[in-house]
């Protein structure tokens, strides 16, 4: 018998290792651990609680979409869409980006269809930065740009959001960019904040991306459920256009976040590089959803100010349910997430509340903490984030359970 070898561990962390720490997933003796998602997803369903912490619908969208697939599924396309999309929902990107923002795209060079806007973002980031480069974000961020700007072996720098509307401080800002900082990713509207950003701080964004000579990444999937407010592509503003990438997706707009259909948009050579990089990860997506998806994005304005509308009676529904458990509740601007300060209840650390509420009230939420380096942690570290993107009567009982919780603490 040989003995047993002993394993070297390289002096420099694995890409694995980098991805797992740029999202939150290693402990402080390098273990590795499951995402947050995972975690408050078991706690839900070991008690039996709502899971109002992962930002999915539990219905379907629009029939005559699913009709779409199904059509196109009994039509034959099932096998290998082309790696930059399929022809007719290149065009029809191209369309909604005239008909919604008066932006003129090339379908043949300025589109690529991805799977999902989480590919597009991997595909992008992965072909502009490396080692010795910066990616800045604002914090709190969503894990996936933590993950993939850790495998990339780029430095992942912040620029601060605070409550009560998390929009950024621009002095802070300002100073977040340096002279390495090669891309700026920017989520507008915001998850995991719900903040939607108003043109001036868009378009500091751009000046100082200028002025630092980096491209601007915009992750804007969330871009038709806002309230009250109107979204603003960022490529719209003066000065943005020729360094700006633009990602949307069919998930969060449509309800149909199973079927992976995302898209990104821009100059062609930036697009041609991203797709070089993209065609090797997935190659090509779901052939069906894309021509379904196409069907959707030609949808009436009625649809898309009736999702919006619905949305925002959800949020109302959960918020008040929210203010009567005894939470600071801000009231967001858009997407699927409303955030709460713990603070009032005389609870500093949400990490631990998130963790004791589904035994306690029968909800799961997801704590701000996670979406953080060790500073932003500490600066949000009394807040939750709660999904509303479910029925009415889920989040009428959630509210109702909510409503007890201050008795029960």
């Amino acid at each position: 018998m040989h003995p047993p070898r002993e394993l070297s561990m390289p002096a420099a962390p694995a890409p694995w290792q980098r991805a797992a720490a740029g999202a939150n997933l290693l402990g402080p003796a390098g273990q590795l651990g499951v995402t947050i998602f995972e975690e408050m997803t078991t706690l839900a369903a070991q008690t039996g609680a709502i899971n109002l912490g992962q930002g999915f619908p539990d219905e379907d969208g629009p029939a005559e979409i699913k009709a779409a697939a199904m059509a196109a599924i009994g039509a034959g396309a099932n096998q290998y869409a082309p790696g930059k999309g399929i022809p007719e929902l290149r065009e029809a990107v191209a369309v909604h980006q005239s008909r919604f923002y008066d932006v003129t795209l090339d379908p043949q060079t300025e589109v690529i269809v991805t799977t999902g806007a989480t590919e597009a973002i991997a595909a992008a980031l992965l072909a502009f930065v490396g080692p010795g480069d910066e990616v800045l974000t604002f914090e709190p961020f969503y894990d996936s740009y933590g993950a993939v700007i850790g495998l990339s072996g780029a430095t992942h720098t912040t620029a601060p959001l605070l409550a009560p509307d998390f929009y950024p401080d621009m002095a802070a800002l300002e100073a977040a960019f340096t002279d390495r900082t090669r891309v700026v990713l920017l989520n507008n509207p915001h998850n995991p904040t719900g903040a939607v950003f108003p043109r001036h701080v868009l378009e500091r964004v751009v000046e100082l991306a200028r002025k630092h000579d980096c491209l601007i990444i915009t992750d804007e999937v969330y871009e038709h459920l806002t309230f009250g407010t109107r979204h603003i592509p960022v490529a719209t503003l003066p000065g943005a256009a020729d360094r700006t990438l633009t990602i949307s997706s069919a998930g969060k707009t449509f309800s149909f976040t199973g079927w992976k259909i995302g898209w990104l948009t821009g100059p062609e050579h930036l697009v041609a590089a991203v797709r070089t990089v993209k065609q090797f990860l997935t190659y090509s997506s779901g052939s069906p959803f894309q021509a379904a998806i196409a069907t959707g994005l030609a949808l009436p304005d009625g649809f898309y100010q009736g999702i919006s509308a619905t949305l925002q009676k959800k949020r109302d529904i959960l918020s008040e349910g929210l203010r009567a458990a005894g939470f600071d509740v801000f009231t967001p601007q858009g997407t699927y997430f409303v955030n709460v300060d713990t603070a009032p209840l005389g609870i500093a650390d949400s990490v631990d509340l998130a963790r004791r509420l589904p035994a306690l009230v029968g909800v799961a939420a997801i704590p701000v903490p996670v979406f953080c380096h060790p500073e932003g942690a500490e600066r949000t570290r009394s807040l939750l984030r709660f999904a509303f993107c479910k029925k009415v009567d889920v989040l009428e009982e959630a509210a109702a359970r909510l409503a007890s919780l201050s008795g029960k603490l």
